[in-house]
């Protein structure tokens, strides 16, 4: 039951010796704003007065914030980055924070989230890694996580089908059909997606998008086929503006105090949605100094030119973009089917135009499945196409275009896209608010900072802080580099915190500052850094393993190794007896793998290179219709029949290309042990601390005070509680002890 006392009363109450003094009529109106503010709170207490309504706030709120760690938000806390008069400062002051969050294995996004979603774990729900394989697909084939049958598919050899009873099941499933309202707001399994089999020709729907789909749904970005580039010019690719281009500044008012000039060809051709974009980009100087300063450059597709407005979204015009505001200028490729866009960004502009570095970020949009087209429209209208997204092919310099700019200008861009997409993230979030303010419970995500951790997590002192360099470890670390890598994790850490608070501010507050939604944050897994990358392919090969036999899928620091047994893929070659065989030896593999470089290893550390190693169960009769099936406590219906974990310092990704082998391992021509590209990763045992997720929750309905643990199978349930609906009974979860 809400609670019905007038939260501002202690506050009044706390003044009322200065205001005994006061004129009469001063001590009048100040008791009128007192009784208002009581009417106020009756209002919101009661739901209504004199038959108004009162302002509409979702119930429940849940905010993910994807890699955020308890560790983390307690430093930030301490050093004052963050407030605890705001953001997750305010809600851990007025609510409940748990020490620790226990993710499910193994502890990856998708997996974090769709536990969060379905009180159940990875391998009861079947979302086994962020990249796995349908054991129904062909045997080449994988799917992705995010968009993979949450608790699985009716599974024959014969042809799969959609389940009657799936294993797990989101929780919206039994909220809607108590009759309250959902909203997803690029949460993960929330995206009206009809699931098929990837690789079989008129594959049935495993999971129909029914199941995917709430009140108003919006799902997570896609990449629109056009990847990030780079660009460096010089003054040679410049000359006099052409006078269309000219008109069309002048149209619109902008000017150039020296010539206006215009690079001599095409910046890029590409096409984007069954569009041809010819991109132009001309050269203005606006600081009107007497002096020649180029300092803007504007970004147009010559087939549209620098159109006037006014224009309504997700139309953006020309990109106008300011080198010395390190900002990046949104540009919508008009006319593309899937309403895609990108981002120009001016990294360095000399004054005079003798160079110019520019990157051109990848395009993107929001998938239009069928049945959430109207909310994707209304998301375009209002907010905006899809914005880039933080991109790590970028400062890691794979993307084309990108291996001649300094670091510093590479980490610019990529701070430019943490701040710009968890804008667009926090933007699009308060839009599905205000659309559904009536709304039950609201589902968020936030991308940060788990991008951020990845690229920037470097405190172990066997990472190399220069990845070219394996000697650059240990006393030959970049000292200036980690600190300000240092300085980016911070960083995502306020912009995460910053969206908290809009969300906060959104719902609303009582006098007391706790929000009027009961608002739940929590992320998905936790982060710890790495030192080296590990090549599961070199590895397998080393030890003569067939890939038309077995093969890995990796997603971070987990591996799901698949047998082609016949009868259960759709290609099967290998006889069960070579099965049993091929998983001892694999298993075996992994688990006699250790660090014999000093360099890397540390004597109180577990040698071994794997912490985990599970094998699919077999029935003892070889006969058995189930061998090959079976499923346990780690091994889902998809597993891999083999599945392990890393230990903490290795991952399967950010292996170079050429590799580069660590400091003191003999050279090989196939290293397994190589120096990563970037520095943090998750997906390890979630025991460990460095995995643990978070868990905070204020509002009306919770209590303040701290708990020892949670588990992200638990929110579910604790979720379901405070809306007052029982969930499924395949929930693995148990409600939390927050609430009031």
């Amino acid at each position: 039951m809400p609670n019905r006392s007038c939260e501002h009363e202690g506050r009044v109450m706390s003044s009322e010796r200065h205001e005994r003094s006061a004129p009469i009529s001063l001590q009048r109106m100040r008791a009128v704003r007192y009784w208002t503010r009581c009417l106020l709170c009756a209002v919101f207490a009661s739901g209504s007065v004199l038959g108004t309504a009162a302002i509409a706030a979702p119930k429940v709120v849940l905010i993910s914030l994807d890699g955020a760690t308890p560790r983390n938000i307690e430093r930030f806390l301490n050093d004052g980055t963050l407030s605890e008069r705001r953001g997750l400062g305010l809600l851990i002051k007025r609510g409940v924070t748990a020490e620790r969050n226990i993710t499910v294995t193994p502890s990856l996004t998708a997996p974090g989230h769709i536990a969060i979603a379905t009180g159940s774990t990875a391998a009861k729900n079947d979302i086994l890694a962020n990249s796995f394989h349908l054991i129904a697909s062909p045997f080449a084939r994988n799917i992705s996580g995010f968009s993979a049958p949450i608790g699985g598919y009716l599974f024959s050899p014969h042809g799969s089908e959609e389940s009657p009873d799936p294993s797990a099941e989101p929780l919206w499933v039994a909220l809607r059909a108590a009759g309250k309202k959902v909203v997803t707001a690029t949460f993960p399994g929330g995206d009206g997606l009809d699931v098929r089999v990837p690789g079989l020709v008129d594959s049935p729907i495993v999971q129909p998008a029914s199941l995917r789909t709430v009140d108003y749904t919006v799902p997570f970005g896609a990449f629109a086929g056009l990847g990030a580039r780079g660009f460096a010019l010089s003054g040679l690719d410049f000359d006099l503006a052409p006078q269309s281009t000219l008109d069309q500044l002048q149209a619109i008012g902008r000017l150039s105090f020296s010539p206006l000039r215009q690079q001599t060809t095409a910046l890029e051709t590409f096409t984007v949605g069954g569009v041809n974009y010819d991109i132009r980009v001309a050269a203005l100087d606006t600081s009107n100094d007497n002096g020649v300063n180029y300092d803007t450059l504007v970004f147009f597709d010559q087939t549209q030119g620098i159109l006037p407005g006014p224009y309504s979204l997700p139309s953006t015009a020309a990109a106008f973009v300011q080198a010395g505001e390190r900002r990046s200028g949104l540009f919508y490729l008009e006319g593309s089917s899937n309403k895609a866009g990108t981002a120009f960004y001016v990294a360095h502009l000399a004054p005079d135009l003798s160079s110019a570095r520019i990157a051109r970020y990848a395009a993107n949009f929001i998938p239009r499945n069928a049945p959430v087209i109207p909310d994707v429209d209304d998301i375009n209208s209002h907010v905006g196409f899809w914005a880039p997204q933080p991109d790590f092919r970028i400062p890691e310099r794979l993307s084309p275009g990108f291996a001649g700019l300094p670091d510093l200008e590479l980490e610019a861009i990529y701070q430019d896209q943490v701040r710009s997409f968890v804008d667009y993230q926090t933007r699009l979030a308060l839009r599905s608010i205000s659309q559904n303010p009536d709304a039950d419970l609201v589902m968020i995500y936030i991308e940060q900072p788990d991008g951020s951790g990845h690229q920037f997590l470097i405190t172990d002192p066997r990472q190399a802080t220069n990845p070219l360099d394996a000697s650059s470890i240990g006393p030959n670390q970049d000292r200036t580099k980690i600190r300000r890598y240092r300085e980016y994790l911070r960083r995502a850490y306020e912009v995460a915190d910053d969206a908290v608070q809009r969300i906060i501010e959104a719902v609303g507050q009582k006098p007391n500052g706790r929000p009027r939604s009961n608002i739940i944050v929590v992320s998905d897994h936790g982060f710890a850094p790495f030192h080296t990358a590990v090549n599961i392919n070199n590895l397998l090969a080393t030890h003569g393993i067939d890939p038309t036999k077995a093969r890995a899928v990796t997603s971070g620091p987990a591996v799901n190794v698949y047998v082609n047994l016949q009868g259960r893929e759709p290609d099967g070659i290998v006889s069960r007896e070579e099965y049993i065989t091929l998983q001892h030896q694999i298993a075996g593999v992994f688990e006699q793998l250790t660090e014999a470089n000093p360099n890397y290893s540390v004597t109180a550390e577990n040698p071994h290179v794997f912490e985990k190693v599970y094998r699919r169960p077999l029935p003892a009769d070889i006969t058995d219709p189930s061998f090959g099936l079976g499923t346990d406590e780690f091994i889902g219906q998809d597993g891999g029949d083999v599945f392990a974990l890393l230990n903490i310092g290795y991952n399967f990704d950010g292996t170079q290309s050429p590799v580069v082998q660590r400091l003191g391992d003999a050279i090989v021509a196939a290293p397994v042990f190589s120096v990563p590209n970037f520095y943090g990763a998750h997906g390890y045992n979630p025991k460990r601390r460095s995995m643990s997720a978070i868990f905070i929750a204020s509002g009306p309905d919770i209590r303040v005070g701290e708990i020892d643990r949670a588990r992200n199978i638990d929110v579910a349930p604790t979720v379901l509680k405070l809306l007052g609906v029982d969930g499924s009974e395949k929930i693995e979860g148990k409600a939390l002890p927050v609430l009031r």
